[in-house]
């Protein structure tokens, strides 16, 4: 029998979904009472090069107000070819390409090894891949150079017909023509001015609607007779075009006077290139990738004024209520983040600038539609360059690891209900049977529209135990959730991947301790931040961490074991010992005579202690007797290159030692078990002393034994 680890791991693998609780409470009441809800980390599109996609549909239960799709947990009448849907009961016939099924010889998705499974669909005709580069041009030279050739760079990652637009800002927005030979031709909009879906296709000669894919069909598939052509083209007919267009790109010509900030069209072009595409190619596979080097300053959703010395709202100003322009600047970007979300198409915003870009404001375009934020000093450093390189990596199959216009649905059995999602995901208000009136994360629906999705996009789904107390789950009962996700594949193929998972119910008054030991403290700790971060959004942040302590609390009472008002007693078993203090850096680790390896995800820092360091400036590394010590400084150096190769974003690379100024990094992060308030180890060979005002672990943990085991709460 696999530990639970192993199990836990073993799913993650195959189908990518994480439970916070492995074995079911059975009952609503017993559920509420385990703190942490039954929830689940869900990565739709796990990498599995062992999953070849199948070439025929999925069979579907003829249920109207069900649908589930056939899966292992069916049950199956191969002489009179039914099968009972898992989630409703219905009795359904096998269509006829499944006569020849029979206990030796099954389809794959009745295989228990493929309780993920992905299908092709082969009915409606295929969309190209369309990238709208928004481009900013109020950039210092040497930034907008970089820009330039990352730019030219990714147009030799596309495939060939992935259709490409390009829009350029500054004081004034322009719409380039890519289809002119030898002249460059572009719209010019004004950057002050707010203009609707309707106006920007007038002015773009878009007034006809789009040419719908299903009356194109007698035309040759590869010609896409859109009216866009003119700004949309395949990569294959203007790539050079493009190339020297990129190249010839200068800087906003309007000059900026002393003491100003140049003005900056933000809002208006990406107002534009929401419309252009809405106009063009709704409810297909693109991105607008917007690069940016500072705020926007003029037009809708500006951030900030251009004069300098008025600075840009800080968070004391927003906590206030006193940032002049934030709150008309949100709007605007949710209002294009909507309508971007409601057309499949995403956002992503590379925002480069040692100051702020704006985006608190605009970070809900990324948020809804499933694009990337990435966030650097500038254009012109190896950490931009390779965090945009990696955005266009290929799969084991040459295919991008990106796919667009999902949508998720989620069907539970009748135990079940489901509360809502939180991630890169809007709801599409889909009611239904198992729809819970409990919301939590986006809520009411059981399905989600996700733009944007990628190998690690991750969603946390929420679950409602709705069984009644006084109805027992039959002994060896379980509950079942299936995820479909259909989603246009990067080789713009439509699939559907479905992900049919059960877990075992118990009796929580009998069986606690199984519950206990099938608890997923990583996942949990993951999916109540994410509840937390939610809450954040909308409530006052100290309320949210009072919300998070007690949750806490709750938690260390129900599952602690210890004596009534004696903190020296409680103890936590293994299952739940890290979710209070997942901190395994402690600023007693920092000695002399270590090398610590520090992943925060968006910094990797290696730090020597003061002897290893003096022992490597002394070159000991190279003396061939000192080999050990030549494998002991290269051990952390590999671990971190391995990171380095996946990691999306770039992280930040840091290699420092004892008394080097990059220090910071590490002792900003570890838990100050020492500080220079408590003395009792100072001098002695136990680590570092952090100066901080922060509590220590340690000193968190000690008041949290003390509620926990307290009368009073």
């Amino acid at each position: 029998m696999a530990t639970y680890l192993e199990f836990i791991q073993q799913n993650e693998e195959r189908d990518g979904v994480r439970f916070s609780w492995n074995v079911w409470p059975s009952s609503r009441l017993e559920a509420t009472r385990m703190v942490v809800p039954l929830a689940c980390l869900l990565t739709p599109l796990k990498e599995r090069p062992d999953l070849p996609p199948v070439q025929y549909e999925p069979v579907l239960c003829s249920r109207p107000t069900c649908k589930a799709i056939l899966n292992p947990l069916c049950q199956v009448d191969y002489r009179a070819k039914l099968w009972a849907c898992n989630f409703c009961f219905q009795r359904n016939q096998f269509p006829p390409a499944y006569t020849g099924i029979s206990e030796v010889n099954q389809p794959a998705e009745l295989m228990p090894q493929f309780s993920t499974i992905e299908y092709v669909l082969q009915r409606g005709a295929q969309s190209p891949l369309i990238f709208l580069y928004v481009v900013d041009t109020c950039l210092e030279e040497d930034d907008l150079q970089a820009l330039k050739e990352s730019l030219q760079m990714s147009l030799s990652l596309l495939p060939p017909d992935a259709l490409v637009g390009l829009i350029t800002f500054g004081r004034m927005v322009q719409v380039h023509e890519l289809s002119c030979e030898g002249i460059s031709k572009s719209y010019v909009f004004r950057g002050t001015k707010d203009l609707t879906a309707k106006q920007i296709q007038d002015m773009l000669g878009l007034t006809k609607p789009a040419v719908p894919m299903q009356q194109a069909r007698p035309g040759p598939p590869q010609e896409h007779p859109f009216v866009s052509s003119r700004f949309l083209q395949p990569v294959h007919k203007i790539d050079m075009n493009l190339t020297d267009l990129l190249g010839e790109l200068q800087r906003d010509p309007w000059p900026v006077t002393q003491g100003k900030r140049p003005l900056r069209s933000t809002g208006v072009a990406l107002s534009i290139a929401v419309g252009l595409l809405e106009g063009t190619f709704p409810n297909t596979g693109a991105r607008i990738m917007l690069f940016t080097g500072g705020p926007p300053t003029q037009g809708p959703g500006m951030v900030v004024g251009d004069e300098l010395k008025v600075p840009i709202r800080s968070w004391h100003d927003i906590e206030k209520d006193n940032a002049r322009f934030m709150k008309k600047a949100t709007k605007h970007y949710e209002m294009l983040a909507n309508r971007t979300a409601t057309n499949g198409h995403c956002i992503d915003i590379y925002a480069c600038a040692l100051d702020q870009t704006g985006l608190l404001e605009m970070k809900c375009c990324a948020n809804l539609t499933g694009g990337h934020m990435v966030m650097g000093d500038s254009f012109n450093t190896s950490l931009f360059k390779q965090t945009f390189q990696r955005i266009f990596s290929k799969d084991f199959n040459g295919d991008f690891r990106m796919a667009f216009g999902a949508t998720l649905e989620v069907k539970t059995s009748r135990e079940l209900k489901v509360a809502g999602a939180i991630g890169p995901c809007v709801s599409l208000n889909v009611k239904g049977p198992c729809v819970s009136e409990n919301e939590l994360g986006v809520g009411g629906t059981n399905q989600w529209k996700i733009c944007g999705l990628d190998p690690t996009s991750t969603l946390g789904i929420y679950f409602e135990v709705v069984n009644q107390h006084n109805a027992p789950v039959p002994q060896g009962g379980r509950g079942a959730i299936q995820f479909v996700t259909q989603y246009q594949h990067s080789s713009t193929q439509r699939r559907i991947r479905v992900t049919t998972i059960a877990r075992n119910w118990a009796d929580a008054q009998s069986q606690l301790r199984h519950i206990e030991a099938a608890f997923d403290q990583e996942a949990a700790a993951v999916l109540m931040a994410r509840l937390g971060v939610f809450r954040a959004e909308s409530e006052e942040g100290p309320d949210v961490l009072r919300w998070l302590d007690r949750q806490l609390i709750r938690l260390c009472q129900k599952f602690g074991q210890y004596n009534k008002e004696d903190p020296t007693s409680f103890r936590l078993s293994d299952s739940f010992s890290l979710y209070p203090q997942p901190v395994l850096l402690d600023s007693s680790s920092i000695l002399a005579d270590r090398i610590l390896l520090m992943d925060t995800f968006f910094q990797i820092v290696i730090y020597l202690g003061e002897t290893i360091a003096q022992w490597r400036k002394a070159g000991y590394q190279d003396m061939p007797e000192y080999e050990n010590f030549k494998h002991l400084l290269q051990a952390p150096l590999d671990d971190a290159q391995e990171i380095l190769q996946a990691r999306f974003p770039m992280p930040r690379y840091i290699n420092t030692e004892h008394g080097g100024s990059q220090a910071r990094f590490l002792l900003s992060k570890v838990n100050p078990s020492q500080t220079h308030n408590n003395l009792y180890a100072w001098g002695q060979e136990t680590g570092a002393p952090i100066l901080t005002d922060d509590v220590s672990l340690q000193v968190f943990m000690d008041h949290l034994k003390k509620l926990a085991v307290s009368s009073a709460c």
